[in-house]
């Protein structure tokens, strides 16, 4: 897992797939850096999130377990463990189940996961595990989901599965299907759909490019910020008064 967003931040920042070598920064809507809200009673992302590399949701294949097609993005993961993690740490996890999040008529995936080096690690084996020993936090995850986009202005989001989360041998046949997705798209035996491919280890993709090549693509780049949170007034709490 790629980490994107470290628990209880509120910076939207994601692996910028359109852009040479994937670097992870801020998402941007209509010229703004985005932010997610603080959504009664949570505190940011409530789970250290990011992306399982090497996979894709292809959104030219309408997944028939949803009937929605892919949103063109790696694979998201929920990371559940104690640690609060860094923005780029690389981290192995234990999958242990899977939530089919429908955004904006796009299938969303969401793995739920744990580090394998979390002291609590080996009592979590499969989704049930996590309703057992961290009570309430797959409900919060729902609902966090549902309401995040609220302050927007945007509906409430929906899902497949009126919401049930599947166990991990399902959650590991929808990865296997993603990577399956990835692998034609970094050999250019799928439409791209406007993702860079260009990458330095897998050997045989059109887009593989040298080390001195990928530090030149790198030093080409600006240096990118972090929007500032405070300043923006977001450090406080998101009411829904409609319920």
């Amino acid at each position: 897992m790629v980490v994107e967003v470290p628990r209880w931040t509120i910076a939207k920042m994601e692996i910028a797939t359109m852009e040479p070598l994937n670097p992870i920064k801020q998402d941007i809507k209509k010229g703004n850096l985005r932010f997610v809200a603080n959504i009664f009673p949570y505190k940011g992302y409530i789970w250290n999130y990011g992306a399982l590399p090497q996979t894709w949701e292809d959104p030219k294949h309408t997944d028939e377990l949803t009937g929605y097609a892919g949103d063109n993005d790696p694979i998201d993961v929920c990371e559940i463990g104690t640690k609060v993690c860094t923005r780029g740490e690389v981290i192995q996890v234990k999958v242990l189940g899977t939530l089919a999040l429908i955004d904006e008529g796009e299938t969303d995936w969401k793995i739920i996961a744990i580090d394998i080096k979390d002291p609590e690690a080996d009592q979590f084996n499969n989704i049930d595990d996590v309703e057992r020993l961290k009570p309430g936090y797959l409900t919060a995850s729902v609902d966090w989901f549902k309401r995040y986009k609220l302050p927007d202005g945007k509906p409430e989001n929906q899902f497949a599965f009126d919401g049930e989360f599947k166990d991990k041998d399902f959650a590991m046949k929808v990865i296997k299907s993603t990577h399956a997705f990835w692998k034609a798209l970094i050999m250019k035996q799928a439409p791209t759909e406007g993702i860079n491919c260009t990458n330095t280890t897998v050997s045989g993709s059109p887009s593989l490019c040298s080390e001195p090549d990928a530090a030149t693509i790198l030093n080409k780049l600006p240096e990118f910020g972090m929007g500032d949170s405070t300043a923006a007034n977001l450090d406080q709490w998101w009411f829904d008064k409609k319920n």
